[in-house]
């Protein structure tokens, strides 16, 4: 068996027992309160005052939601047909009858502690059911599957429940009579933002890894939780993996159980969030394309937005054959009628291929488009726009859009809560004086690689000993299973009436060299879903819904440095989103609401107004007090 120092599991098990038996409730830290104003300000706005907040996911819903909340006049601009962003649904027909799918299953941990709140101030806890465990499964026999639950303790104390509660724990591997073991455990136990980030953020994980690191923790913990923040681990800091795990884990008293959504995404969250948005007064817009930024003299002064199915002029190359553009737009031209469609797929903002009849397939969500755009298989409900070649020069086609009208909205603040692809397209679209600070760290922005999902409809139920969600490890493709007849409404309902199931299979960041198309994709997924549940060989599969996009946001190694934080060098200029650096740790959703939160705060703050307490976890591990004089 891998070595594990018996001195050491006596000593912490030693204390960790003792500590539980002389004052158990006094284990457990309360949530940090972050910035809370000491001063009694004003909690709402007494004079006129305006925002743009760009992008409806959950960072720019939550800012417009508080603004709106305090009297200020927001407009949301999005630019897809549905809000959500990442948590967007919507509807599919199947099986002669209508689901409602989304980009995938969303575990709402108990220390998400602002996306929470706000989950209580809108009245809509009921939307919510409680996963009361949370498995994992190894491809690996040897290991047995580990069940985390809902913990009532911090560091070490919870340390001591995982190992108490672990059938692996003699093969963690764990030695800390070695330097390194000791080292390693004295980093993701004593987290510290400024001295991670210093010494470690250069590095991958994989090379991190590579070292002298005990196997079983690895297998066990740390390459399955690292995937789910949904960056490879050759490609994902040590310091944002630490900052992920002090998160989730070594400085979360709250344990691993968690809530998932009765019904889609939409109905349980992003509609009462725009709901209570428009209450207050303020306008959402969707299906609109911003066109231009404008600045001038240090500052945003106005943002400009298609309506319609037009497109602004812009000169493009080929890239090959009917196809011209750049890396931020695609259109099809034909020479012929010298008119074409753009690319961009009116769902959800995908690049469209062509298909060898002619027509046109988003890789994304599977909406299909005849040769002139034509919608004829959803998720899209509109046509591609249409453009026209109004110039050639020879090289270049310079094209216009077909249709549609041109406004320009100006504000007092601007907040940009688009996700990466969208925020660079956002900074091309600049017409004055930029701050070159700012271009530049939007410009360094990364995505993570690609993720898809895949949710399948059998004819037949089985037996599941494990959690509703279980996350797998050691698999190609295969990151977690979710069973959703098990979870959400609707699919509970159909499963009853037909004795089906319907699975959901997540791979969380998978390298396109390793699976070209979506074929491959589909048959890996299949091929190692038998391997998990055999008894789904015998079941008929009746219908399967793909999802596989790249906009997640990456934290390779070295990035930090210029990665953008809310308040940016423009002073009305705001940035939100899972991709900005943020001031105390969080991940996923909770990172997105609590980047939206901060933008709001740094404009109710100029305004002189009461900020909005945000809480964390404990912004430092245990062990950093002591870190330095340890050995």
């Amino acid at each position: 068996m891998p070595r594990i120092s018996r001195r050491s599991v006596f000593k912490w098990l030693g204390i960790g027992t003792t500590a539980f038996a002389l004052d158990a409730p006094l284990a457990k830290p309360q949530p940090t309160i972050f910035e809370q104003d000491l001063l009694r300000l004003p909690r709402d706005l007494q004079q006129a005052k305006s925002v743009v907040v760009v992008g409806a996911g959950l960072a720019g819903l939550a800012c417009a939601y508080e603004l709106t909340q305090r009297g200020f006049q927001v407009t949301l601009l999005e630019q897809a047909q549905q809000l959500g962003g990442k948590l967007a649904s919507w509807p599919i027909k199947a099986l002669g009858e209508t689901f409602t799918v989304e980009h995938g299953f969303h575990g709402f941990f108990p220390q998400y502690y602002n996306l929470n709140d706000l989950v209580k101030e809108l009245g809509i806890t009921e939307h919510f059911v409680p996963l009361k465990t949370y498995s994992m499964l190894y491809q690996d026999k040897s290991y047995q599957p580990e069940v985390f639950r809902s913990s009532s303790a911090g560091f070490p104390w919870n340390l001591m429940e995982l190992a108490l509660s672990s059938p692996n724990m003699l093969r963690w591997g764990l030695n800390l009579t070695s330097i390194d073991h000791w080292h390693l455990f004295r980093a993701i136990t004593g987290f510290a933002v400024t001295d991670c980030y210093a010494q470690l953020d250069n590095l991958s994980v994989a090379d991190w890894v590579a070292k002298n690191f005990p196997k079983g923790l690895h297998d066990l913990y740390f390459l399955p939780f690292a995937k789910s923040s949904l960056n490879a681990v050759d490609e994902f800091s040590v310091a944002e993996m630490l900052q992920f795990f002090h998160f989730y884990f070594f400085g979360n008293p709250e344990g691993l159980a968690f809530k998932g959504t009765r019904q889609d995404m939409v109905t349980s969250l992003i509609r009462p969030i725009a709901d209570a948005i428009v209450k207050q007064g303020g306008q959402i817009l969707t299906g609109v394309n911003i066109t231009t930024m404008q600045a001038q003299t240090g500052k945003v002064t106005g943002m400009s937005y298609q309506k319609g199915q037009g497109q602004p002029a812009l000169w493009v190359e080929r890239q090959s054959g009917d196809i011209y553009g750049t890396e931020e737009e695609r259109f099809a031209v034909q020479a012929e009628t010298q008119a074409g469609v753009s690319l961009r797929c009116t769902h959800q903002g995908c690049f469209v291929k062509p298909e060898t009849d002619g027509q046109y397939r988003c890789p994304c969500h599977g909406s299909r488009f005849d040769k002139q755009g034509k919608v004829l298989q959803g998720p899209a409900q509109q046509n591609l726009p249409r453009v026209k070649v109004v110039a050639n020069d020879g090289v270049r086609l310079q094209l216009a859009g077909v249709g549609g009208t041109i406004e320009t909205l100006k504000a007092d603040y601007y907040v940009l809560a688009a996700d990466i692809p969208g925020m660079q397209r956002l900074f091309q679209s600049v017409q004055g004086e930029m701050s070159s600070e700012v271009v530049a760290q939007i410009n360094s922005l990364r995505v993570a690689d690609p993720f898809a999902v895949l949710r399948l409809w059998f004819d037949k139920d089985f037996a599941w000993e494990h959690s509703d969600f279980t996350s797998i490890s050691g698999y190609r493709l295969v990151d977690s299973i979710t069973l959703y007849h098990r979870i959400q409404d609707d699919y509970i309902n159909w499963a009853k009436r037909t004795g089906g199931s319907v699975v959901e299979l997540h791979a969380y960041g998978y390298k396109e060299k390793d699976f070209p198309n979506q074929e491959a994709i589909i048959a890996t997924f299949l091929e190692e879903l038998f391997k998990i549940v055999p008894e789904l060989k015998e079941a008929k599969l009746l219908h399967q819904e793909l999802v596989n996009q790249k906009n997640f946001a990456g934290f390779p190694p070295g990035s930090d440095t210029l990665r953008p934080r809310t308040a940016s060098a423009i002073p009305n200029l705001f940035f939100a989103g899972d991709w900005v650096k943020m001031p105390f740790p969080c991940g996923l959703m909770e990172r997105a609401t609590s980047s939206g939160f901060l933008a709001a705060n740094a404009i109710l703050k100029n305004n002189g107004l009461q900020r909005r307490i945000l809480y964390s976890v404990n912004p430092e591990g245990a062990l950093h007090a002591i870190g330095k004089w340890l050995p």
